[in-house]
């Protein structure tokens, strides 16, 4: 969101601006971190007129993060000063919503505040795991390591996606292409060769032809109705996913879904293993470590798994009594964090536990199209059949016939 602001400077000088904040307390808090007195901050609304196109059509992609914080990391290492390397890369920048990001952050830096408070403002960009463990490297001194780890960890997540991507292009594309085949032959192909048996005054079609007419008919007949219940059925469901209830189910049924759901279950054990582990390391308290990581997941399923063992650490419990009870956990995942727990080395089983899931999730993501192969020569084969049953055989029977 963004806000507009009055404060007063430590020389009482008066300023107006704007400044971007995930809500009103952060925007607060940003200014207070500069030493500034907020007298006013009211939220801007933007309209669908005044909205930034560039916000759109230049938004920085994951792999601008990865060398930025790589190159950033290379800079502090060489000693030069944070806010004029920050300068320096946003030079080098050529997506207009990035440079300004980071002129922003090296304008931020330069009024006396942190790094980590800079990079909150745009929490957008910058989620709380990559906020928080840049807060670490500025308390311990080792900023440029924590930059470093920062960009293989992102690099890492971008290489996972990209793997997932590649494994399904092929069997997307094959459905889609399907899908359009279709609606061509419904629309266009198949009314005319059917009509043909309608010239001809033939009675005894067999069962798979007069399904094949009924349906040709009816979508020829309702096309703009179907067209419109599609589109607006796809919206609804598009909206409803949107919402607190719908995503919980979407999510319950991406890690509950035949054959894929055992490999997404493991991406989002790889990653709260490992981001738990990292927030661990890096000195982050443990209920700290787990807010962040139930952020971070990206599945309501695990994030309330992570809340509910939040809340019973709280409490004076520990991590694994929560895991245990919850079937969306392998007991491999809750004995070994057990065991963690018990001789004090949580960082280190969960380094172990990401590792294991990790190479099991990258098996499993190079044989997806293995296992969708299969069923997509099923489908393929089924709509052949059912074209060859419903319009050749008739075909061959009137020319037997004549």
């Amino acid at each position: 969101m963004e806000f507009n602001y009055k404060i007063k400077t430590q020389n009482g000088e008066l300023i107006e601006g704007n400044i971007e904040a995930p809500d009103e307390n952060a925007a607060v808090n940003i200014l207070h971190e500069k030493g500034y007195v907020v007298l006013s901050l009211r939220a801007l609304k933007k309209d669908l007129f005044s909205a930034d196109l560039n916000q759109y059509f230049s938004k920085p992609n994951n792999k601008d993060i990865v060398i930025f914080t790589r190159q950033l990391s290379t800079l502090i290492d060489a000693d030069m000063p944070l806010a004029e390397g920050l300068r320096t890369l946003a030079r080098q920048v050529d997506k207009p919503v990035f440079k300004k990001v980071i002129t922003e952050i090296s304008e931020a830096v330069e009024g006396g505040s942190s790094l980590s408070g800079a990079l909150a403002a745009h929490s957008k960009m910058f989620n709380q795991f990559y906020i928080k463990l840049v807060q670490t490297g500025e308390i311990s001194g080792k900023l440029h390591e924590t930059l470093l780890y920062l960009a293989d960890y992102l690099e890492k997540s971008q290489t996972i996606n990209s793997k997932i991507r590649g494994a399904l292009a092929y069997p997307a594309f094959v459905v889609f292409a399907l899908v359009v085949v279709t609606i061509i032959m419904m629309v266009y192909v198949l009314p005319q060769l059917l009509s043909i048996f309608k010239e001809v005054g033939s009675t005894e079609l067999p069962f798979t032809t007069r399904i094949l007419i009924f349906t040709t008919e009816a979508v020829n007949k309702f096309l703009y109705p179907i067209v419109i219940v599609v589109f607006g059925g796809s919206f609804l469901l598009w909206r409803y996913i949107k919402t607190p209830e719908g995503k919980a189910r979407f999510d319950n049924l991406k890690i509950n879904f035949p054959s894929l759901g055992s490999v997404i279950r493991n991406l989002y054990l790889a990653r709260m293993s490992e981001s738990l582990a990292t927030l661990i390391k890096s000195g982050i308290p443990i209920l700290d470590g787990l807010k962040i990581t139930a952020d971070l997941v990206g599945n309501t399923v695990y994030q309330k798994i992570l809340l509910d063992a939040e809340e019973n650490v709280r409490g004076g419990g520990n991590i694994s009594e929560v895991l245990e009870k919850r079937k969306e956990i392998p007991p491999l995942m809750s004995s070994m964090v057990a065991i963690g727990e018990k001789t004090g080395k949580l960082n280190f089983m969960l380094d172990h536990v990401s590792k294991f899931y990790k190479s099991e999730s990258d098996n499993a993501i190079e044989n997806i199209s293995t296992l969708i192969e299969p069923i997509l020569v099923l489908i393929l084969g089924f709509a052949v059949a059912v074209l060859v049953s419903a319009i050749l055989l008739p075909i061959y029977n009137l020319v037997g016939v004549n």
